[in-house]
């Protein structure tokens, strides 16, 4: 064990200097509710399916081999696969720190015991390389994916370590990292990653386990990124956020996973080298894509050729690309900003991304997932074979599991992990920023103690209250985060009396102080910008957090690609549906589809229901929209 001082709190994520301070799986609890019940699918279902998954079609055997030295034209799966294994690990980590189940602590010990065994002397550990009749180590920087695969190995000892244990996998991961600096170090390779994600992983790895070289080898990548190093490709060196030094490019761009991965690891070097330059390089990344190339579900890369960001208001709903994992990135980026700056723009793309993007990838038995997230589906898909594997892209239902399958596991670990999003803390103050049902219990450095208990039905219903169950005797704060979309109808109430709800609680609390905030959750019609041409003349609606969406199943015509709305017209809502009136177009099948006129045929009214966007597809196949098109006077 090392001699260092471990760092055992903090989530996934725990700066050295920050402006809200994380709080550990020890310190919050989901209980029930909306996420509580994601959480106890992933814990019951997704984990096993992506472990019965691998194990299934060979990617966990390949350590096997590796080890007994048979791998050598024996590996299953692409040169990546390994990086499924670890994020599963990350997942079961989190998950165990989340409660502990003796069934799945076997079967993470076991799968542990099977990546140690194919690590290497000097602390390599690949199944695609570096063996007799394989590839050489190092030798295709650009497709090889070696580093990237050991940034999830690292970030799987990071949820170890910080759910309280320093055991297997952490020693390996340590191994790992000291091999990393021979070769990649001041005196090793100039080289970097042509899928970033070690940056990331070291900077954390080197905070858990109190290394410095670990987060000097991060900086390292970061600086060398955008310097050429890695050769000329069809899609351009942007594809690998090679062609300009970080801390001089004004956006995201290239390959939407690859740049918030890189974005997320330059702004943890950033922040504890105190380097401010380079993060307000990525703060102004971060804003000018999310003010330009952000889908309304907070999804992001709009090109299926190169998985890619595209131009400013490059926003296409039917050929959106608004991968899963690329959402995950993203909140991985808001969350390292909002801890960084407090400001809670970042906690509200996280709430958008979150309910919008990343929960519309798993299907509600918790065994498909969507790669990709369209926000127009023009045919109905096809059920995919449940014993088959898809290819990512071409899926137009939740298949079980894909060629690349980087999204289920990457899914796991976030549902396992995303109460360690909800809540941060100051000396003397709990900030809360995303709502669910938990209990939170932490000490405040200069106040004390503090527990709280969080009941609510949001995202459904606007309604969260927290009640104090233990507090300081000295003053201390409470605030709760008022979504943008809020800002005006938003209501808090203390023990019954109003209070500004966009401003801290501070007073000496007591056991059974109730806090109530009340979010406005009627309907909201969304109009885009008009540099968005691919949505130009169409509008969407949003309740609370949620994007919703008109899907064929409760369309008499049985699709969405012929009906149009009225924005001024009212929208009524029942307890559970938000309903709008929607026109029919019945424009026939002319043998030439453009005219001078608009047909005037009179039309029909249906009464139909919106449904979250995050929940289409899970009554079989069908067509769904989010932009519907607006009514015109002559239509």
């Amino acid at each position: 064990m090392s001699t260092t001082k471990l760092d055992l709190t903090g989530g996934p994520v725990h700066p050295a200097v920050s402006a809200l301070r994380p709080l550990g799986p020890h310190e919050i609890t989901v209980n029930g509710g909306f996420w509580g019940d994601r959480q106890e699918l992933n814990a019951r279902v997704v984990l096993s399916h992506c472990e019965q998954w691998m194990e299934r079609i060979g990617w966990t055997s390949n350590f096997d081999r590796a080890a007994d030295g048979t791998v050598s034209g024996a590996h299953a799966g692409i040169e990546f696969v390994d990086s499924e294994v670890y994020k599963l690990l990350e997942a079961m980590a989190w998950e165990l720190g989340r409660q502990h189940d003796e069934s799945l602590d076997g079967r993470y010990r076991s799968l542990v015991a099977r990546v140690v065994a194919a690590q290497e002397p000097d602390g390599y550990v690949h199944t695609s390389f570096g063996r007799p009749g394989q590839r050489a180590r190092y030798s295709d920087l650009e497709w090889g994916h070696e580093l990237y695969c050991f940034g999830h190995l690292l970030q799987a000892a990071v949820a170890r370590l910080r759910s309280g244990h320093d055991d297997g996998l952490v020693g390996a991961g340590r191994r790992l990292a000291d091999h990393l600096w021979q070769e990649f170090g001041p005196d090793g390779r100039n080289a970097v990653c042509g899928h970033p994600e070690i940056e990331v992983a070291l900077a954390e790895f080197g905070r858990a386990t109190g290394e410095p070289r670990y987060l000097e080898l991060a900086r390292l990548f970061v600086e060398r990124r955008g310097t050429g190093t890695l050769k000329p490709i069809e899609w351009g060196q942007e594809y690998f956020q090679d062609e300009v030094p970080v801390r001089q490019a004004h956006v995201l761009r290239g390959h939407a996973v690859r740049a918030l991965y890189l974005a997320s690891g330059a702004l943890d070097v950033a922040t504890d080298q105190g380097d401010e330059e380079l993060a307000r390089a990525v703060e102004l990344q971060w804003e000018n894509t999310v003010a330009r190339r952000t889908y309304i579900t907070g999804g992001m890369g709009s090109h299926h050729q190169d998985e890619a960001f595209g131009s400013d208001y490059e926003l296409p709903p039917d050929r959106a690309y608004s991968e899963t994992c690329a959402g995950i990135a993203s909140v991985m980026l808001s969350w390292r900003l909002l801890l960084r700056t407090g400001d809670p723009k970042y906690a509200d793309l996280m709430e958008r991304t979150l309910l919008n993007n990343i929960l519309a990838s798993p299907r509600q038995d918790g065994r498909g997932f969507f790669y990709t997230n369209t926000l127009h589906q023009r045919v109905e898909g096809n059920e995919p074979n449940s014993d088959e594997i898809n290819a990512r892209a071409l899926a137009t239902l939740r298949a079980p599991w894909f060629e690349v399958s980087c999204c289920p596991t990457n899914v796991a670990r976030t549902l396992a992990s995303v109460h360690l999003y909800f809540a941060t803390a100051t000396d003397d103050a709990l900030q809360i920023h995303q709502y669910g049902d938990a209990d939170i219990r932490t000490q405040l450095q200069s106040a004390g103690h503090l527990s709280v208990t969080m009941r609510t039905s949001y995202p459904d219903e606007g309604r969260i209250d927290v009640v104090v169950a233990d507090a300081p005797v000295v003053s201390a704060g409470i605030s709760l985060r008022v979504p943008a979309w809020a800002k005006e109808g938003a209501t808090l109430h203390v023990n019954g009396e109003e209070h500004d709800p966009h401003q801290e609680v501070r007073r000496i609390f007591q056991p059974g102080d109730t806090l109530t905030l009340s979010l406005p959750m009627r309907p909201r019609v969304i109009r885009p910008h008009p540099h968005i041409d691919a949505v130009r003349g169409t509008v969407a609606v949003e309740r609370g957090p949620l994007v919703l969406c008109l899907e064929s199943v409760d369309l008499p015509s049985g699709t969405v690609n012929d009906v149009s709305f009225d924005p001024e017209a009212p929208i009524s809502e029942a307890f559970d549906s938000t309903r709008i009136v929607v026109e029919p177009a019945h424009a026939g099948h002319p043998a030439w589809p453009y005219s001078e006129v608009t047909d005037a045929r009179r039309k029909e009214h249906w009464t139909v229901n919106l449904v979250p966007y995050y929940s289409w597809g899970n009554r079989g196949p069908s067509t769904m929209r989010v932009w519907i098109p607006v009514k015109t006077p002559s239509s």
